[in-house]
């Protein structure tokens, strides 16, 4: 067996490109990999037939193909879920109760506690320092929130 055989160095070069994915963002170097595979595999199905130049046409075709065709399907099962927000994330701070750390007087933002983390706050009326209020929703890195009446 020869380790050296273009089909071999096709499908190197292929699992190293996949593998090039995980330094890479973006999800385009996968294509690429897959590409090279795909000549490596077909290299050792058509032998000789399969000359160089050949090669390489078709792995600048598979890739162009492989991007253009499968990169969105494939994208979207490795992406995982996402935020319909205009922000890009989700609304995880919604409901959640936090204290008043810089009184909010409208227009003015103040400021609200939240967890161990501090965010800037508006209300529709005038909340005190100290006061426990309720995220009722985001925008931006700004939290609306109403006061929690006992």
């Amino acid at each position: 067996m020869n380790w050296l055989n273009p089909g071999w160095l096709w499908l190197y070069a292929g699992a190293v490109l996949m593998l090039m994915e995980i330094i890479v963002p973006g999800f385009v170097m996968f294509f690429f990999g897959l590409a090279a595979a795909t000549v490596g595999f077909t290299r050792f199905a058509l032998g000789e037939a399969l000359s160089p130049t050949w090669q390489l046409a078709a792995f600048s075709a598979l890739s162009v193909i492989y991007i253009t065709m499968l990169r969105r399907i494939v994208k979207s099962v490795f992406a995982g879920g996402r935020s319909d927000s205009p922000e890009g994330f989700g609304d995880e701070y919604v409901g959640r109760a936090g204290k008043v750390t810089g009184a909010i007087n409208p227009p003015l933002a103040g400021r609200v506690e939240l967890g161990d983390a501090q965010w800037a706050a508006v209300a529709d009326e005038p909340i005190a320092a100290g006061v426990d209020v309720l995220v009722v929703s985001r925008s931006n890195l700004t939290m609306k929130v109403k006061e929690i009446k006992s």
